[in-house]
């Protein structure tokens, strides 16, 4: 997973022009991150992390939201009773951020930070919980930078990465018909989201997503093998990888069923116990 580091540099630029426009109306345009269902899975998926957590028997936990964006995982944190430090490469995401939950920062239970992740500094052991959704895939070293968050992960406590590409997401499904519905899922999910922008009247340019998005496309997917032996190598107690279908639009897509029947889970998460 060699980038260099002028590569590394424009992925940086793309992420940080990208979302500067984004920022506004991030949550309208991604409702395969904002639909029901999602929102309800997140939710869940928390949950358990939460329950895995042995790092500490205090009430209050601290967690760090990394690629936090406008706050979807940061707000769910902060509404499960923990002290969160939000992190950003964007301001303007920063910024939205910090005005929607602006009670909670003068209470001092949200700490909102613009940098990228090799400007962090935390002692080691700080958190019970770091959470990573819809970010790695933003990074010009994924690997790299697990490996220097693990380090402000307390023992006992967990790496929660979610929203990356599974394995299968550019592999060719076993039958015919079930990739027939894997190509009709994915293609008309953008169309059916294309006339909802529409309809709430939001015209949006093309955004180019290639380099932002650097380690979703079939040239350069996310290595889950490496995040695993990269577990493995920091001495993590256990390490689990859940693939699921991801509803893609605010409203549910009548192929939907039929894919998540005939196709293996196109999306993953990692649950990650140190």
């Amino acid at each position: 997973m060699s980038v260099d580091q002028n590569l590394k540099e424009n992925i940086l630029k793309a992420n940080i022009s990208l979302h500067k426009y984004e920022a506004n109306y991030y949550e309208l345009i991604h409702p395969e991150i904002y639909n029901e269902p999602e929102q309800k899975r997140l939710i869940s998926e928390l949950k358990k992390a939460n329950v895995l957590i042995s790092s500490s028997s205090d009430n209050l936990r601290m967690a760090l939201d990394f690629g936090a964006g406008t706050g979807n995982i940061t707000g769910k944190l902060l509404r499960m009773g923990y002290n969160v430090t939000a992190v950003d490469l964007s301001l303007e995401m920063c910024t939205i951020l910090e005005k929607k939950y602006a009670d909670y920062v003068k209470e001092k239970k949200l700490i909102v930070k613009n940098c990228a992740v090799e400007d962090l500094v935390f002692s080691e052991n700080t958190f019970d919980l770091i959470t990573c959704y819809s970010v790695l895939h933003h990074l010009p070293d994924y690997v790299k930078a697990v490996r220097g968050l693990s380090v402000f992960l307390k023992k006992g406590g967990v790496m929660y990465i979610d929203h990356e590409i599974s394995p299968f997401y550019w592999e060719r499904e076993p039958k015919t018909v079930a990739n027939l519905f894997k190509f009709v899922y994915l293609h008309l999910s953008p169309t059916f989201n294309s006339l909802y922008f529409r309809l709430k009247g939001l015209k949006l340019p093309p955004l180019d997503y290639n380099l932002s998005d650097y380690w979703y496309a079939k040239k350069h997917p996310l290595n889950h093998k490496k995040l695993k032996n990269l577990f493995q190598q920091q001495g993590y107690q256990q390490y689990n990888r859940q693939d699921y279908h991801l509803r893609r639009g605010l409203f549910l897509n009548p192929l939907f069923r039929f894919y998540v029947y005939f196709c293996r889970p196109e999306t993953s998460l990692w649950l990650a116990k140190k």
